[in-house]
């Protein structure tokens, strides 16, 4: 495999755009209308994840053994969409054939042969991981709404009950289709812990334009059903926290894995290993914005937990005001034996990581999650406060 050779000519490929995409998904269709069914009525958010997926590949195609995990993720969340062995074939036809239009006289014999020997071993790895899961867990978990609180005038909590129960960790996330957005599937994090009784409750924020967010906080009803995928990301568990201080911070919907973490912490506060000492920032714009103010004011008597409300565009706001992360930056004098984790849309938590490393906390003490297959695991796309 020649890496030079992909990522120049993918960097040639990439500057048409958008049209690479809708290149692609009119060679895939034409070629096999069969496939059509699996994919949503609409194509806008699945072309941006496709060149962003190629794009994560690529770019670490010289290092292979470290996107083989981002790979295996990608192949076992295609089993939700149905996907199956045979149709990786057609996909990689129809790929080769967007590269040979958009490089023309610069596709040669030779990069033909890379590409084609590139996408034969990342579709190998993608079939095995899906193979593998497919021993253990279901594709997807059907499951019925059984609560609705619309909390805000553009937060809905909601929970859902599996058919099946769902195993996952505080801090992960499942992607989830509603009712009225077939195939289109959106991440969201729990923001409880696992309970006995398998209820899992999700907060969902609605997005100006977003195609998945407005059916889901406006029209969401107890009784519907949903279908969840498994849990990913590691992000923000709370592996490794090593005895170290844990500040948490979040920007709106964004709490939701913060929240299941922290109902963990508290379920363990009287165990062996004790509870580390962890402090949450929770960013809104307005003050009605806090939909948890009052269960986390509770938490907040707790001796491990300490808990500051930031509103940003509330001047009337008695607390603190500002942007979330400078307010989180700088209320430590030191940052030693510390680790953030950061939640919210993509914007906050750049702006937030940001921050924090000018204050003087190192990177590698900073978690963040990103999900959505547009991203490589080294930068992943986790908006728990952005879905669409």
């Amino acid at each position: 495999m020649d890496p030079v050779a992909l990522k120049s000519s993918w960097a040639v490929v990439a500057k048409s755009g958008d049209d690479v995409p809708l290149f692609f998904y009119s060679h895939l269709f034409l070629s096999h209308p069969e496939l059509r069914e699996l994919f949503p009525v609409s194509m806008a958010g699945q072309r941006d994840k496709l060149v962003g997926a190629l794009a994560a590949v690529v770019s670490n195609v010289d290092q292979l053994d470290a996107v083989v995990p981002f790979i295996q993720q990608l192949g076992r969340d295609h089993r939700r969409f149905s996907v199956v062995a045979e149709h990786y074939n057609a996909v990689g036809a129809s790929l080769l054939a967007t590269l040979q239009h958009f490089l023309g006289p610069a596709w040669t014999p030779q990069l033909a042969s890379e590409w084609a020997g590139a996408y034969g071993a990342i579709s190998a790895v993608m079939v095995q991981a899906a193979e593998e899961a497919a021993g253990t867990s279901p594709a997807h978990w059907p499951a019925e709404v059984v609560g609705v609180d619309r909390r805000t005038m553009d937060v809905t909590v909601i929970q859902v009950r599996p058919s099946e129960p769902l195993a996952y960790a505080p801090g992960q996330s499942v992607a989830m289709e509603i009712p009225y957005r077939p195939r289109r599937w959106r991440y969201f994090s729990p923001a409880n812990a696992p309970r006995d009784d398998g209820l899992i409750e999700f907060h969902i924020q609605l997005v100006p334009g977003g195609q998945v967010s407005g059916p889901a906080v406006r029209s969401l009803r107890i009784g519907d059903s949903v279908r969840l995928a498994a849990p990913v990301g590691n992000g923000l568990t709370l592996d490794g926290i090593d005895g170290r201080d844990v500040v948490m911070i979040a920007g709106g919907t964004g709490l939701a894995p913060l929240r299941a973490m922290l109902e963990a912490l508290d379920k363990g506060w009287h165990g062996p290993g004790g509870t580390p000492n962890v402090h949450l920032f929770h960013g809104v714009r307005m003050s009605w914005n806090l939909y948890e103010h009052h269960r986390l004011s509770r938490l907040a008597q707790r001796p491990w937990f300490d808990y500051t409300p930031v509103v940003s565009e509330d001047p009337s706001f008695p607390g603190r005001r500002g942007l979330i992360g400078e307010v989180a930056a700088t209320s430590r004098s030191s940052w030693e034996n510390q680790i953030a984790l950061v939640c919210g849309s993509p914007e906050m938590v750049a702006h937030t990581v940001r921050q924090l490393t000018k204050a003087g906390l190192p990177e590698v003490s900073i978690r963040t999650e990103h999900f959505g297959g547009a991203h490589a695991p080294s930068q992943p796309n986790h908006s728990a406060g952005g879905q669409q």
